[in-house]
Order: C-alpha cells, then sequence, then structure tokens
C-alpha cells in the first residue's frame, strides 16, 4: 500500500509535547513580547516520535511509506495523529480527504484519538485508541473491521519496535535551541509513562507506570541516528528520566561507549538528579535538564496533586547545575482558577529568584482524560481546541477575567527575560563564542583543553537604561514538554 504519513504544524504546533495533545508557540504582544517571540520561531522540531518508528514498521511490513507535510497526495491509506489545537484543522483535512478520494482509508491515532474518540463521528475515518506503534501489529485487523473505533492497546515490549526511520522527513531541519548548541536534533526515548498522580498531567493518561527500554539499544538508536542523519543532539522524550536508577546508569555507561560525544536532554524531576546523577550525565554529553517546578505554592501543588519538593531546592538545584555547565528549562504555571493578580506575581518572583535558563509560563489547560477536567468542567470557558496551546487561557477565573490573565501572562515573559541578573546569570550560556575565548585563553595560561562554548549562538542585544532586552533561549513549547514541567516545560517532573 501507499501509506501517507500527515502532519500540520497549524498555528505553530508541536505534536510530541503535553503528553501527545501538543503545545503551541508563544505569541508576545508588545515590542519586548515579540523579541521572546522570534526566539520561539527558530526551532523546527521533529514530528511525532510515533511517526519515526511507524515509518520504519511500515516500510519493513511491505508498504511504501511518505510524509506530508500540510500537502495532501493520492494514498491508499493516511494516518493522522491530531494534537489538540491542531484538531478543528485536521477534522476538516479529513473531511476535504474523504470528498477528494472516498475510497481511501484513514486511521487516526494518538492522544486526541484515545481521549476523545466522539470528536470524529460522522466521519470516514477509523479510530485508534491506544498507542500509535502498536499499529504494526494491528493493521489487517484494523483494516478488515467496520467498526470505527479500535482499541489497539500499548506496545508490551519497547525493545521489539524497530528504530525510528527519519530519511521521509526534513530531518536536517530539526532543530531544539534551548537545549542545545549542535544540530541536528532527533528525539530518542529510554522509557514511557510516569508514576505521579498530578491531577492536570497528561502523561498518566493511558498509564501510571514506567516501561523501559533496553540500553543497549537505546545507545544504539543514538549511534545509528548520528551516522545515518548527522544527528548531533538528541532530546530524551521520557516523562520521567531516572524513574529507575540502576537503568539511568546503564544508559549512562552504554551512551559512554558510543563512538562520538553527542549532545543529549533530559526531563524529570530534581529528586533523581542529584550532584553524582548530574555529573555522569554530563561527562556522557548532557546539555540541559527540563523540571517543572510550576508555582512556588505548596497549598496549590497539594490541591492538584503533585508532589512539592522538599525544602524548596529548586534553587540550589539550578545554581548546581550551572555550575556544572548544564542548563536547566523550567516550566510555571499560571491561571489556575482561584488565581489572583498577587498569586500569578508570586510566581514571577519565585520564577527570577530561582533563576533557570529557559522560563516557561503557562497557562493552565484543562486537558481532555485528566481527572483535573473532571473536576472542574463547570469552570471550562472554551472548547474551542484551537486556543488550547498552552499559552491560552481558557476557564472562568475567580477573581480575573480571560483578558487579565491574558496580560498576566505576556507580564511574566516579559519581566523574567528582561533583566540585568537574567544576563549576568546566564551569560556563559548566551554568550558561548564568548565564553570560549575566556576558558581558551585561561586554558593557555594553565595549559589545559579550552572548553566546548555551552550554547547557541547568541542574538542581538538592546537595551534601555532600567532594563535589557537579552540574548534569548528558544524557549520550549512547553509545556511544559515536562510534567516534570510537561509541555517542554510543563509537565510534573
Amino acid at each position: 500500500m501507499q501509506i501517507v504519513l500527515w502532519d500540520t504544524r497549524h498555528g505553530g504546533a508541536f505534536k510530541d509535547f503535553a503528553g501527545g495533545f501538543g503545545v503551541g508557540q508563544f505569541r508576545g504582544h508588545g515590542l519586548r513580547a515579540k523579541i521572546i517571540e522570534q526566539f520561539y520561531r527558530r526551532d523546527f522540531r521533529a514530528p511525532p516520535l510515533a511517526y519515526g518508528y511507524l515509518a520504519a514498521g511500515l516500510k519493513q511490513l511491505g508498504h511504501v511509506v511518505t510524509y506530508a507535510l500540510e500537502h495532501t497526495p493520492p494514498a491508499d491509506l493516511y494516518i493522522l495523529n491530531p494534537a489538540l489545537m491542531t484538531l478543528p484543522y485536521e477534522l476538516t483535512m479529513i473531511r476535504q480527504l474523504n470528498e477528494r478520494f472516498p475510497a481511501m482509508r484513514i486511521l487516526v491515532c494518538g492522544q486526541v484519538a484515545s481521549t476523545m474518540p466522539e470528536s470524529f463521528q460522522g466521519l470516514n475515518c477509523q479510530v485508534l485508541k491506544g498507542e500509535p506503534e502498536q499499529l504494526l501489529q494491528t493493521l489487517d485487523e484494523v483494516l478488515a473491521s467496520p467498526e470505527q473505533l479500535h482499541d489497539i492497546g500499548t506496545v508490551a515490549d519497547l525493545d521489539a519496535l524497530p528504530f525510528p526511520d527519519w530519511s521521509i522527513f526534513p530531518y536536517k531541519k530539526f532543530k531544539v535551541g534551548y537545549d542545545f548548541w549542535k544540530f541536528p536534533t532527533a528525539y530518542v526515548q529510554s522509557s514511557r509513562g510516569c508514576t505521579l498522580s498530578c491531577s492536570y498531567c497528561p502523561y498518566i493518561i493511558l498509564e501510571n507506570k514506567v516501561r523501559a527500554r533496553a540500553p543497549e539499544l537505546v545507545a544504539e538508536e543514538i549511534r545509528r541516528g548520528g551516522e545515518l542523519y548527522g544527528f548531533q543532539s538528541f532530546k530524551f522524550r521520557d516523562p520521567l528520566f531516572g524513574a529507575k536508577r540502576k537503568h539511568l546508569e546503564q544508559v549512562v555507561a552504554e551512551i559512554g561507549k558510543l563512538p562520538k560525544k553527542i549532545q543529549f536532554s533530559v526531563e524529570s524531576r530534581i529528586e533523581l538528579l542529584t550532584r553524582e546523577t548530574l555529573t555522569l550525565l554530563r561527562d556522557v554529553g548532557l546539555t540541559s535538564v527540563t523540571v517543572g517546578i510550576e508555582t512556588p505554592s505548596r497549598e496549590t501543588l497539594v490541591k492538584y496533586k503533585r508532589a512539592p519538593v522538599k525544602d524548596d531546592k529548586q534553587s540550589q538545584f539550578v545554581d548546581l547545575c550551572r555550575g556544572l555547565g548544564i542548563r536547566v528549562v523550567s516550566g510555571f504555571m499560571i491561571g489556575f482558577p482561584e488565581d489572583t493578580r498577587q498569586t500569578i506575581r508570586a510566581v514571577l518572583r519565585y520564577a527570577k529568584q530561582v533563576d533557570p535558563f529557559a522560563a516557561n509560563f503557562n497557562v493552565c489547560t484543562p486537558y481532555p482524560g485528566t481527572d483535573w477536567l473532571n473536576e472542574i468542567e463547570h469552570l471550562v470557558a472554551s472548547h474551542d481546541w484551537s486556543r488550547y496551546d498552552v499559552y491560552t487561557p481558557n476557564l472562568k477565573y475567580e477573581h480575573l477575567t480571560t483578558e487579565e490573565v491574558y496580560e498576566l501572562h505576556q507580564e511574566c515573559f516579559r519581566q523574567y527575560y528582561f533583566r540585568w541578573k537574567y544576563l549576568k546569570d546566564n551569560g556563559r550560556f548566551l554568550f558561548p563564542r564568548l565564553h570560549a575565548a575566556a576558558s581558551s585563553l585561561r586554558g593557555l595560561f594553565a595549559g589545559k583543553r579550552p572548553a566546548e562554548p555551552t550554547t547557541a549562538q547568541p542574538a542581538s542585544v538592546s537595551g534601555s537604561k532600567a532594563k535589557m532586552p537579552v540574548s534569548l533561549p528558544i524557549l520550549a513549547g512547553s509545556v511544559p514538554e515536562s510534567s516534570s514541567g510537561r509541555g517542554d516545560a510543563k509537565k510534573c517532573a
């Protein structure tokens, strides 16, 4: 069969984040916010990792597989993996495909399909509940069935998955600039699932446990990615990297055996990343860690079943990572139903205190399938899914209007990045060439090898007497990408 893996980045969507619901890009209002927005636009992230696995597995089954970004070529079968914010657009595309190619089969997979199958009623397509890669085991069964909805389950053995085939994708463009300075960037995964119980987090909808891949297969996938596609950096998509300590150590050992040193990033909780662990990871290529801080309010964290970090060690963690040359990407959340101006500004003040390299402020988003949505369904102000990009308010707030939450969100971004302390604390990451040159001079005098740069090429700097727009990182469409901050930085880790 001729199979098309169809995709869209409509609205700036990054589909492989927020537990598969996807996130959008920050849109700035005003000069300073517009400057920040430009850094969001520089990334070109890979399509969902599941597409890489499907491309490889479907080819092994003898099918001809192509990738279509926005355009709609003729084929026997289309496979779609919608993000929440692209769902209205993709529903329209399915209707158009039904009209243009009435005999063509259409399969819809991923988190949106699993949690919102009713969205596709009345359309000529089949909806798959479960993990997309499970389609490699169930394709014939699905195509032979007249039913619209199929529960295909989850992958029982992650080691049985083929290595992703990125050849049909524009892989040379793949880039995650806030994590790395070497590109292109691929996604990789050493485990799936999360053992935490944050009520607002979409990463635990399908399962609340951790499945791990064999460390040697993880390293081999990385090696092949570098050899076949030239990938120089790898973003681990584990929802909770390091959940199993022994497995982490084995992954580190295998990465250390690679013939060429790589750059990689992970997302997790800070309790799992001790100095010893961070040093082990840094020595084999770790450049960036994503963690979810969310809010300094212990009461809010407990209310939404997120385990608070004891003794407020976030600042110490960021300082530790900075000293090791590791960037920290943190997710902060605003726009809880009970928020006030004071509580949102408290989050901003705390973000400034912790001072990570990248701070992503996400608006609380009620994802379908989460316990939180069940609790606050009466407070949902909009079911226009195109607004569900983690940067747009969609709730009825007790003390604020939607417009006020929006403006406070913009304020958080503007005030966080436009300050001298940010420049001072993160200068080594913002100005890598200058840092590398200084390290080289020190090395010459000390007889040591010069250090590598610690971040991407800096952008231009403009300023005023009081505040200064600095060279900003390319932020995650974080949500956190993490419930470590989940969405790039909005997970619950």
